[in-house]
């Protein structure tokens, strides 16, 4: 198997390059290189990392999607869904189904029986890593056969965001599931997108391949093959050579830079742009105690990491949620640099000769060199940070146990300030509790404005709460926000995407029915 993916890559090779082998063919495999080693696990209700979102997000549909290339609910249009509407008091909503949508395999019409397990099952946590963002949903119904009901606890501000195609919003089809049992679902996920899974080679390749029951038309990309190159080098020399046609790129200005200078390649720095934080486990001593936390913050100096990852390809952190989300804080009270602060805070603790503290990290090469970056500013404050270096769905796993004192964790959600607080800063979303999601630092101070803007109705008094709940947590210091990185992919000028690509919520350009190669 690998022999024969090896020839049809060099095949593919000499499409792009106009060598003989089939230089007059239309090129219709479209072969990507991310930066990983593997994907993760294959079921789209329990993968969060960045290389399985991307992977995933070309087999699945939400009920409504965020226009293809856009970023903002502004552009929500529909997906499996055709049309939706909501009571006056925002408690009941209302999906009206597409019909003769066909899922994958054979497994028969998506209809409203599906979205009501798919949405069940995302809000439930043995199968599911987002079921924090449905806690307000009181049930989920099927009207008849094309038309779902949802019914919430208390008005939500993102609730379009919960059933869209992403995290937990992404659609399954149920008799798949009840056939194959959720781990037979994780080696061999079934959806209704454009694409449907073929194979997997763990640390290899995933293969995908054309919908041609796909209910917007059939894909003009007839194969995707997603090859996981964790070395930049080594998947810099892929693309150069032809042997790729789009690569997640290295998220520094020397790459973006150099990249741009090649012939016939476009390079893309699209939102949203996922912030970099480093994570304080208070429930770990020497973090518990405030003053620790606080030399911390003062050793991180931001606007170096930006200099270091590249001014055209990040910014620096301003709060605990990322700009442009709705209810940033553009001026949440984040401690300036100061080492020599630092190190006074630290002797006040009682560590006049300065403190260890340990991180579990992924090897993804740019996150990497930020936490190195981070290590070395901490040294000079007399703080040592020690990095144990573990393979990126490893990562995962592990900082979901609580195990690091420090996780530094880089994330974009849907663009509204609830859902990045809920999920990193409420107490329900501690790890290793029943309802864990990825407060990693036990951060609860700010649960009473979280919770309070879930239920205002008002837009201006729930972003003046998302406002003090973020002032809270920074003044706590249950996490420091370093910079936000937005995406790169460079893709050959022949790959007509089919949109203006500005922006992706799963982190890789969407492929759609009408993705081609142009010659």
């Amino acid at each position: 198997m690998i022999k024969r993916f090896v020839a049809a890559a060099a095949l593919g090779g000499a499409l792009v390059l106009g060598l003989p082998a089939g230089a007059s063919a239309q090129q219709t495999t479209l072969r990507v290189g991310i930066a990983s080693a593997d994907a993760g696990v294959l079921d789209p209700h329990l993968n969060s990392s960045t290389p399985g979102r991307g992977f995933l997000q070309w087999m699945f549909n939400g009920l409504v999607r965020i226009k293809p290339g856009e970023l903002s609910p502004e552009f929500m249009e529909p997906d499996l869904a055709e049309r939706w509407e909501s009571s006056q008091d925002g408690k009941t909503w209302t999906f009206h189904l597409r019909r003769g949508v066909q899922c994958h395999g054979g497994f028969g019409e998506f209809t409203a029986e599906d979205a009501v397990f798919s949405l069940n099952r995302a809000a439930t946590r043995d199968t599911s890593t987002f079921s924090s963002d449905y806690v307000a949903f009181d049930r989920v119904e099927a009207v008849d056969r094309y038309t779902v009901r949802i019914t919430l606890k208390n008005t939500i501000p993102s609730l379009l965001g919960a059933v869209m195609n992403y995290a937990g919003g992404f659609q399954v089809c149920k008799a798949a599931v009840e056939q194959m049992g959720n781990e037979g679902f994780r080696r061999r996920p079934i959806g209704t997108g454009p694409f449907a899974f073929a194979e997997y080679v763990p640390q290899q390749y995933g293969r995908l391949v054309a919908n041609d029951q796909y209910f917007r038309g059939r894909p003009q990309i007839r194969e995707v093959m997603y090859r996981f190159i964790p070395s930049d080098a080594a998947r810099d020399l892929a693309f150069q050579s032809g042997e790729l046609d789009m690569i997640y790129g290295r998220q520094d200005q020397t790459w973006f830079m150099r990249t741009q200078q090649l012939p016939n390649v476009r390079v893309v720095a699209m939102q949203p742009a996922e912030m970099s934080v480093i994570h304080l486990n208070m429930s770990m001593p020497p973090l518990n105690d405030i003053r620790v936390r606080q030399a911390i913050a003062h050793a991180i100096n931001r606007d170096q990491i930006v200099q270091l990852r590249g001014p055209n390809t990040s910014v620096t952190a301003l709060s605990v949620v990322p700009r442009g989300y709705l209810g940033h804080n553009e001026a949440a009270p984040l401690l300036p640099p100061d080492p020599a602060r630092a190190r006074a805070l630290l002797a006040e603790a009682g560590h006049p000769n300065g403190i260890t503290i340990r991180a579990i990290h992924t090897t993804l090469p740019g996150m990497m060199s930020v936490m190195e970056g981070v290590q070395a500013q901490l040294r000079r404050a007399g703080i040592t940070l020690e990095i144990t270096p573990v393979e990126h769905a490893t990562f995962h796993q592990q900082i979901r146990q609580n195990l690091s004192q420090v996780v530094h964790f880089q994330a974009a959600r849907f663009p509204v300030a609830d859902v990045y607080l809920t999920q990193f800063f409420h107490s329900r979303s501690i790890v290793g509790t029943p309802t864990a999601v990825t407060n990693f630092s036990h951060c609860r101070v700010a649960d009473a404005e979280i919770d309070q803007a879930r239920g205002e109705t008002n837009r201006e008094r729930a972003i003046a709460l998302w406002r003090t709940a973020q002032e809270k947590i920074v003044r706590e210091v249950c996490a420091v926000p370093v910079y936000e990185q937005m995406q790169l992919w460079a893709y050959r000028t022949n790959l007509d995407l089919g949109y203006e690509l500005r922006a992706s919520l799963n982190l890789a350009p969407p492929l759609l029915e009408t993705t081609r190669f142009t010659r």
